[in-house]
């Protein structure tokens, strides 16, 4: 996730130092087996990364994030596929909020993990709206606690407190009935900090998920993820992190996400591409990351990558190949043996079928 105006390392570096280099696309999708998704209901199980932090002209005053790589908006934007509502606001509520939490329902995703800068942040901003258009879907907002500038133990803390304070009592703030109504705040790069002893303050109200399988900086917090695609595609190996989170009581919520790719966002970049194969990486990511639990179990959750990181092509939101301007974008013609109109929602309901064979596995555990 490339940055700007940030005092710490960007998603592509991060990617850059821990993906394999040269990760080949993944071939020969394996479908999700005779379990088809059930109309209106989501998974709570299945948590997807959302990014709030986006503007234009009509509703923030001008643009936002949507530049990057000195492109100019809204014909030419930072990225390699260009959305079907166009380089949209994150305050728009009505609009194209209301239209991501319609297509976060219809993929069957019953949380979403939002981008979350520090207390003020533009992102912190747009929470209010972030969860006003998810209660209308019954859909619950986690938190993704970024690394901003002077973030530590201590202030991670502080957070989880003003974050519970102040929208605690939203009918859509995020609670795990299965694990004490405890809300799940996920911390990317949790490795730039090395003590982590004062999460356990909030233990009682919290799940704090470290962005590692390191079994030697997870022990403080309260569950695991990874995050990051590229590596998912390695089929990195996960055994240790599951039997380690399974023992503890902790939570394992392995990341997948249909493809890499931020070229357009930064100019130059070294972060090898993960190609889509019309969907076959997605389908082979979606499989690994369900047989990575602890023996013959499925993980607790899983957290796609993504809803919308347009920078870096991660996202499952509806993309068009009908874009304007000079530039060539992507799109998702072919996904799954879909075309045109269909093509677009491909991946939303690609997840949906996920989703419900991941709900079905839980309750064959249980």
């Amino acid at each position: 996730m490339p940055r700007t105006s940030r005092t710490s390392p960007s998603r592509r570096t991060f990617l850059a130092g821990t993906a394999a280099a040269g990760a080949a696309a993944l071939v020969g999708a394996t479908a999700p087996a005779a379990v088809a998704a059930s109309p209106g209901r989501v998974s709570r199980h299945t948590h997807i990364f959302y990014y709030p932090w986006y503007g234009n002209p009509d509703f923030y005053g001008q643009w936002r994030h949507w530049p990057q790589g000195s492109l100019t908006p809204p014909d030419d934007i930072s990225a390699n596929y260009y959305p079907v509502l166009g380089p949209y606001d994150s305050g728009d509520l009505r609009g194209a909020v209301a239209q991501h939490m319609r297509w976060l329902r219809q993929a069957g995703t019953g949380v979403l993990v939002s981008s979350w800068w520090g207390q003020g942040s533009y992102e912190d901003q747009q929470a209010e709206v972030v969860l006003e258009a998810a209660a209308k879907q019954g859909i619950q907002v986690a938190w993704h606690i970024e690394p901003y500038g002077g973030r530590d133990a201590d202030s991670v803390v502080a957070d989880i407190r003003y974050l519970t304070q102040k929208y605690g009592d939203h009918p859509a703030f995020h609670r795990d009935p299965e694990r004490g109504n405890r809300t799940a705040y996920y911390v990317f790069n949790s490795l730039l900090t090395v003590d982590w002893s004062a999460l356990h303050q909030v233990d009682d109200q919290a799940i704090v998920m470290a962005q590692t399988w390191d079994l030697s900086r997870i022990g403080d917090f309260g569950g695991v993820y990874t995050y990051d695609a590229i590596a998912t595609a390695n089929k990195p190996d996960w055994t240790g992190v599951a039997a380690f989170c399974a023992d503890r009581g902790m939570v394992w919520a392995p990341s997948l996400g249909p493809g890499y790719i931020d070229d357009r966002a930064v100019p130059g970049n070294t972060t090898p591409t993960l190609d889509r194969a019309d969907g076959s990486t997605y389908d082979q990511e979606w499989a690994y990351a369900l047989d990575s639990g602890n023996g013959d179990a499925p993980p607790d959750w899983v957290s796609i990558t993504s809803f919308n990181e347009w920078h870096e092509g991660t996202m499952i939101e509806p993309a068009t190949a009908r874009t304007p301007g000079t530039l060539e974008y992507l799109n998702f013609e072919g996904a799954y043996g879909r075309t045109g109109r269909r093509a677009e929602t491909a991946y939303l309901d690609r997840t949906a079928q996920w989703a419900a064979r991941f709900e079905a596995a839980l309750a064959a555990h249980r």
